[in-house]
């Protein structure tokens, strides 16, 4: 009997501690669009990639116009000639993927890029979320911008204005949502 009285005590205990627990959810996206140097980091990562995909186009072109150069010729070239031009194409075409691989590779200079810029940004936004986790005493925040299916939100509970409060930014009101 003294066991049934302890473990239904601990079934209740249990049950009210899960009960009172808090929630929330943030919207990274729109606190994102709402930090004026995520903007400037997006705008600088931007210019980048267009830069470098002309160069890149720049390098396939040249090659493009080396083979057609090469096919109109080569009836007229000798086979140590052609050898050595289509060695040519073949080396800048190798030239041109590798520079591509290094620029926009999963490791690439863009990635590299994006984590100096966008990185200490995010960091930052996390750091005042874990904050106000602590602070108000939340369980779990969650974030609606990405994978995380959230078939119904409360508006009262979106703590993203929150953040941007604590770091100090103004913002514009989220669309569709309508605060507490």
């Amino acid at each position: 009997m003294k066991k049934v009285f302890v473990a239904t005590l601990l079934f209740c205990a249990f049950s009210v501690a899960a009960v009172a627990q808090k929630y929330a959810y943030v919207n990274t996206g729109y606190i994102l669009d709402n930090i004026p140097e995520y903007a400037d980091a997006q705008a600088q990562l931007d210019d980048l990639s267009v830069q470098w995909q002309k160069e890149i186009e720049a390098k396939f072109t040249e090659i493009d116009k080396m083979y057609k150069s090469f096919q109109n010729e080569s009836v007229l070239l000798p086979d140590d000639m052609k050898k050595k031009r289509e060695d040519d194409i073949i080396k800048k075409e190798k030239e041109a993927k590798d520079l591509q691989k290094k620029r926009f590779g999963s490791n690439g200079d863009l990635y590299k890029k994006r984590q100096e810029l966008v990185k200490p940004i995010q960091e930052k936004v996390y750091t005042a979320i874990e904050e106000i986790a602590a602070a108000e005493n939340y369980a779990l925040i969650f974030d609606k911008t990405g994978t995380t299916t959230l078939i119904y939100t409360n508006p009262k509970y979106d703590i993203s204005e929150q953040v941007l409060d604590k770091l100090g930014y103004t913002y514009k009101p989220q669309d569709g949502d309508k605060k507490k």
